[in-house]
Order: C-alpha cells, then structure tokens, then sequence
C-alpha cells in the first residue's frame, strides 16, 4: 500500500456526506501515513433552489477552516472551496481556478507538500484546467458514476470527460460498463467496484451488540435499506413492498433526498435518518434481508450498489431489482446471493424466498464473499497499479532524460521564436501599417468654416506635442487666417499653460502681428485643459451673448471637445475647424511614438471624462 505519498483528492461529495469510497480510501491511505488534502465537491451543475441548505454548510465548514483548509486528524486535511457555482462558464472556470490554487498552492508550500498524487472523482473543466498546475507525480481518475445521466444539469460534462480519461495515468472505474467507455478512451483502466470495511461488520456481527433503541419496538422480520433515499430509489415499490406485507417492517436507514410518496406514514415503515458510518453495522445486524430497491433507468446501468457488501458482511439475504451490475455480481459469485424482483408480483414470493434462506447455512458464504470485497483488498489493489506505474514513471524519466532535457530547450527555443516573431510583427503593425492612424480616425472631426460670431482657439500647451509652442503657433496663425476671411467677429484664445509666456498671450501677439486686431481679441487664461477651456470660453460667450462659433484645435482632440460641448453648452452651435496638416501629426513612413502617446491620451482623456461626468 502507498506510504509516504502527498495525496490530493478532488472529490464529487463532501466530507460529512454519505460515507462512501472517497472517504474511506483517503482514511485508510491517511493512516497508512500518507498526507492526504481532500477538496470537496465544487459541482457538475449549477446548483437550484433544494441546495440551500448544502451551500449553507459549505460556507460553514469553509468558515471552520483558515481560507477553508481545517485539519481532521493526523495526515488529513480537508478543503471546503468557495467557488462561482457555474461549472461550464469559463470566466467562472478561470476565476474558480485562481481562487482555489492560490489557496492550494500556498497550503502545498508550507506544508512543503511536493510532486502530490493527484485524485480525482470529478471529470469537470475545473479540475482539468488546475491538474497540471498541481505538478502532479501521478493523475488518477476513479469514475464511480455516469454523470451526464445524473441530471440535467450535469449532460455538459461528458466531452471534457473523454479529456479527462486522456489526460489520466490511471483509470478506475465501479462498474462494466463505465469500464467499457472508459477503456475505449484510456488503456490503463482498471476495474475496482467500491468495497465495504469489513472489520466493522465482522466485529459488530461477532459481538452481543445490543439492538440499538431505535429499533427496539420495531416488529420483526426486518427489510432493511441503508443509503441515501434519492431519486434513484424506486419509492413506488417500496410503498407495495410496505402495503403488501404488513406482517413485516420496512427500516429506512439514510439522509432523505427525494418525495417519500407517502410512505413515511405507512405503520410499518420507520424512516431512521442518516446514522455514523461506525454505528451502521450494529442496524444491518438486526435486519433479516437488505433490499437495493434502485430504478432501472441510463443512470443506475453505471451503478455498482456498495450496499450489497453491507448487508452480506452481515450474513444477511439481499433483494434487489435487476440493475446490471448487481446481476452481474450475482453470476460471478455462483448465482444465489441476490433475489431479484423482476416485477411488483414477485413481492411476496420474493421476499418470502429471501427470508427462508436466512439460515446459518448461507451466512457464512455470504460474509466471505463480502470480505473478498473488502476495502482493504480493493485499496491495496489500487495501491499496487499506483506503484507500479509510479516506478514505471521514473524508469521512463530516466531512459529519457537526454530527450526530455533537449525537448525543453528546444520548447525554449521555440517559445522564444515566438515570442521575437509576436513582438516584431506587433513592432511592424504598430509602427509601420495604417493602424494607429484608422484607431485614431474616429476622434477626428472636420466641417467646412463658415460665418460665425467668434473663433475659439484651444492652446496645446505641451499635453499633445510634448514641449510647448509648437502647436500653439499653428493655432494661432490658423485662427488668425480665418478671422482675415471674414468669418467671425471676435477671437477668443483660451489657455492656462504658462511656460516663460502664458499661451493665450502669446496666441494673441501672434494675431495680432498677423493683422487681428488686438480690441477684437478676448484672452481665457484659467481653463488648463479641454473641459475647462470650454467651461471659461463658454461663460465668456454666453455674456457677450454669442452664440455661434468655429473652434480650434487639434484634429484628434475634436471627438473630446464636441462631447463637452454636447455635455455643457448644447446652447453653442459649434464649426469642428481642426488645424489642417499640423506637424506633429505629419504621417511619415514611420508612425513615431509620440503620436501614439498623443493619440492614446486623447482615447484615456475620453473614459477619464466620462468616469468624471464631464461628458
């Protein structure tokens, strides 16, 4: 059996559910002095209304722990995960995956728990995404159910499934026909139905265990049922069992989960609830057969009931309807353990068979047919596979080294080519294509000038070109050009920035050197950018009460102004008259980056306005 092994369990149950094989192999493995970290289920459906309460205690038991983790016993550590409950969304997947390893991966490194054998019970994207991320030694996946035919929620999971089996080293599956599916995917799989813990039977069926008090007034003979009552329970049939043999008494023994039908206020049916996996030997000894009462449907084909193993350690007759497995069971072991009920008119004679025979005759080969099943025996079974492929693992590592070393650097290698190759194309398209410049189009406007009440100039201070003057020149004598057509009466120069002169001032000089007269000229020298300038210019002509105007500035700042204005001064009518072939702006063969830098500021200056409800 493994020993000294870092174990990972991605489990489809929780801890303080049902015990089943997923508690009971990371027990026996944790005492057998491995450190095991079992995850609990994180779903293969989005979860509904009827699982509040489940939700509820996994939110307790997350609380239970630090970041979730809390500690059982020795070598046993159990997570309880709080993920987004959506297990084929991918930004779900992604997130649930950063949430989970970065709980994982911190956990592992002060535990200095190393190369983990990693074991799953879940097919899902999730686990798929986080196995390698995990390092594992070793990848097991143990497939005990059919979950796509479990519910509708859960028919998504069987592509990534087929993943899953490739992916694996190992394979172990609970039934036939999961072996038939999953050996056509993966060669490595190997046959292991749950098994039962036979030392808790053999001493409770060896002792004078008393009976337990619930059962105390309970008329015998005694059908009993150990397990969850879910929707895989044929509640029909037991419901006739009930009514047709009052002479004897039907004990429920598990967590209810599924509609009774009723049969809860039958006289002799008692309803035990959910009972400590080490006290339920001492119920199966007092019943005088134990019935698997499953309903023939895609879901139950796949089902290998651990039940029957609970009841023959026990020495008692089981009945059960005809699922495969358990009549597959049936056949390898002789062919007379099992009394099936083929319809609803066997009951009687059925169970008056089973009853006959519960005799110290049959017992005996029942218990050793049982203990066959032990989980002792089916662990150390897995235990072996996972050995030796562990050290056929390393055989291969070692006859492989010199190609698994060239491999990586020839990966590096390519890696890098690739990355040199992404960089100089994105050099290329970003540098010397018409990109920049169809990415900065949408922020131009132009319209045709034409006859307003006065010209705005916005100065460029050195927000677009970097250092001051350049594009306040070109402002200005543009402006300058358009009052000398005619077009308007006033000029206004809007400027805050000062840099030796202040902006506005050294606009004005230069209209004024160019012909403008001075008196005709109106200075804003408080706005320091794009909103403001348009504030101040605006409560200037609103007082002058000018209405109409053509403003200046650059080509690319025109998209922001004219959001504003729209945001501001719905009251202007504004002519976009951008200065035509602006220097900075001049297209060479090679876009520089202060272009884009201009560029991008205008694009940033947008979502900053809007952000500030400026636009």
């Amino acid at each position: 059996m493994l020993h000294g092994k870092n174990i990972i369990c991605i489990s489809s149950i929780d801890w303080d559910f049902i015990w089943q094989g997923h508690q009971e192999i990371m027990s026996v493995l944790a005492k057998n002095g491995n450190r095991v970290l079992f995850i609990e289920n994180t779903g293969v459906r989005i979860p509904t209304i009827k699982d509040t309460d489940r939700l509820w205690k996994r939110f307790s038991n997350w609380k239970k722990g630090y970041k979730g983790i809390r500690k059982l016993r020795d070598n046993l550590y159990v997570y309880s995960p709080l993920v987004a409950p959506f297990p084929y969304l991918k930004p779900a997947i992604k997130l649930n995956k950063f949430l989970m390893l970065s709980v994982i991966k911190r956990w592992m490194k002060v535990m200095e728990f190393h190369d983990p054998v990693v074991w799953t019970f879940l097919p899902t994207p999730l686990v798929l995404d986080m196995v390698d991320e995990l390092d594992p030694s070793i990848f097991i996946y143990y497939c005990i159910d059919d979950f796509s035919s479990s519910s509708e929620g859960a028919r998504g999971i069987k592509k990534i499934e087929r993943k899953v089996f490739k992916r694996a080293d190992l394979v172990f599956v609970t039934s036939h026909k999961l072996y038939e599916y999953a050996a056509s995917e993966n060669k490595e799989t190997h046959l292991f139905p749950f098994g039962v813990s036979v030392d808790n039977y053999n001493k409770a069926r060896e002792s004078d265990t008393a009976i337990p008090a619930e059962m105390r007034d309970i008329k015998k003979p005694i059908i009993g049922y150990v397990g969850g009552i879910h929707k895989w329970v044929d509640m029909e049939l037991v419901k006739k069992i009930a009514i047709a043999r009052k002479d004897l008494s039907v004990v429920l023994i598990g967590p209810k989960q599924t509609d009774l039908y009723g049969i809860d206020k039958l006289d002799n049916v008692f309803m035990l609830g959910k009972k400590e996996p080490k006290d339920l030997p001492k119920f199966v000894k007092f019943f005088d057969a134990g019935i698997i009462p499953y309903r023939k449907t895609s879901y139950t084909e796949n089902v290998y009931p651990t039940k029957i193993n609970e009841y023959l350690a026990m020495g008692k007759p089981v009945i059960s309807t005809e699922i495969p497995e358990v009549l597959r069971f049936d056949k390898e072991n002789g062919g007379d353990f099992i009394y099936f009920l083929k319809d609803k008119k066997d009951i009687n004679p059925v169970i008056d068979r089973a009853l006959g025979e519960n005799s110290s005759l049959r017992n005996p080969k029942r218990i050793k047919v049982a203990n066959q099943n032990s989980w002792l025996v089916k662990i150390e079974g897995m235990c072996g596979l996972i050995e030796n492929k562990l050290k056929n693992i390393e055989l291969q590592i070692g006859r492989d080294w010199l190609g698994r070393f060239k491999g990586f650097y020839a990966r590096a290698r390519k890696k890098a080519i690739l990355v040199v190759g992404a960089v100089a194309i994105m050099y290329f398209v970003i540098f010397y294509s018409p990109l920049v410049w169809l990415l900065a189009a949408p922020l131009e406007i132009f319209d045709s000038p034409q006859k307003a009440d006065a010209i705005v100039v916005l100065g460029g201070g050195v927000g677009e070109t970097g250092s001051p003057g350049k594009s306040t020149i070109e402002r200005a004598m543009f402006s300058a050009e358009l009052y000398k057509k005619g077009l308007a009466e006033y000029m206004i120069y809007s400027s805050g920035y000062t840099w030796k002169y202040n902006d506005a001032e050294s606009m004005m000089q230069l209209a004024v050197s160019m012909g403008v007269p001075k008196k005709n000229i109106i200075l804003e020298k408080k706005g320091d950018f794009t909103y403001t300038n348009i504030e101040y210019t605006t409560e200037i002509l609103r007082k002058k009460n000018l209405h109409k105007i053509l403003l200046v500035s650059s080509s690319y700042n025109m998209r922001r102004a004219s959001l504003v204005y729209e945001h501001i001064a719905k009251d202007i009518n504004v002519t976009y008259v951008p200065v035509p072939n602006p220097q900075f702006y001049q297209r060479e063969k090679k876009v520089r980056l202060e272009q884009i830098k201009a560029i991008v500021h205008e694009y940033l200056g947008i979502i900053y306005y809007y952000l500030k409800g400026y636009i």
